[in-house]
């Protein structure tokens, strides 16, 4: 099995976002942020619809599409167990039951599939949130929504934590740019706005999505051995200022410095 093959902290720099994807995006969340700053409190916020992320696959027959599932999940899979240095383009075709020329084909080197899985779990977790059940999706009270939202952000950052990461080091503020930021923002944006209708939301968005950077995550799970329950109880407790650290209802359970 080659060890040669390129490793995750090159992704940025190998698969930069189309111009006109982020234009796209750019456009889809200043009006996101244009309509939340007029809408009153008692009427329900818009619901946004599926925002564009960077490498978005064109349309596939069933059986590349069936392909490309496989692909990925085998690739979730070894970065789940084994962290994303771990990830070979021969490993994850045998993971899969999909032939390594395949598999190359459809995503060119390792980096590339790495940023694919990424791309793969944001659409997802737009999906979720989007048009999902509430409390993530439409139907609860947008302050429910925010804390849901917040929840599963703290989830899917711990879970994609290492890539995250690695793209992180790789390209530091290219995190505010991106696709998947940007449509984040914006959703985050239409519940703030309706939460808050007095606020500046764009802005308390921004710094309300700040705690969320991969570094500090890391930081705090992995050196800090803070579970992913406490960092969300950690973060209501910041929004709302009236929870406990201890989302046991405890305190004193671990102390950060």
């Amino acid at each position: 099995m080659s060890t040669n093959e390129p490793q995750a902290t090159t992704g940025p720099a190998e698969r930069p976002v189309g111009r006109e994807t982020e234009r796209r995006t750019e456009r889809a969340a200043e009006r996101a942020a244009e309509r939340a700053a007029e809408t009153p409190a008692s009427r329900p916020v818009p619901a946004l619809t599926l925002l564009p992320t960077p490498g978005d696959p064109a349309p596939e027959r069933a059986d590349a599409a069936r392909n490309r599932r496989k692909i990925l999940d085998a690739a979730a899979r070894i970065v789940a167990e084994e962290g994303p240095g771990a990830v070979t383009m021969n490993q994850v075709a045998h993971a899969s039951g999909i032939g390594v020329g395949t598999v190359y084909r459809r995503f060119g080197d390792v980096s590339q599939l790495l940023w694919a899985l990424l791309d793969d779990r944001e659409r997802r977790f737009q999906e979720a949130y989007l048009s999902g059940p509430p409390p993530l999706g439409p139907g609860a009270p947008a302050a429910r929504r925010l804390d849901a939202f917040l929840d599963a952000y703290v989830d899917r950052v711990v879970e994609q934590g290492p890539i995250l990461l690695a793209a992180q080091s790789a390209a530091p503020t290219a995190r505010y740019t991106n696709g998947a930021y940007l449509a984040t923002h914006a959703h985050v944006t239409l519940l703030v706005a309706e939460a808050r209708p007095d606020a500046n939301a764009p802005l308390l968005t921004h710094l309300l999505l700040a705690p969320f950077s991969p570094s500090l995550i890391h930081h705090l799970t992995e050196e800090r051995h803070l579970s992913a329950d406490e960092v969300k109880a950690g973060m209501r407790q910041l929004l709302h200022g009236d929870a406990p650290l201890d989302p046991h209802g405890t305190h004193g359970a671990h102390e950060t410095r």
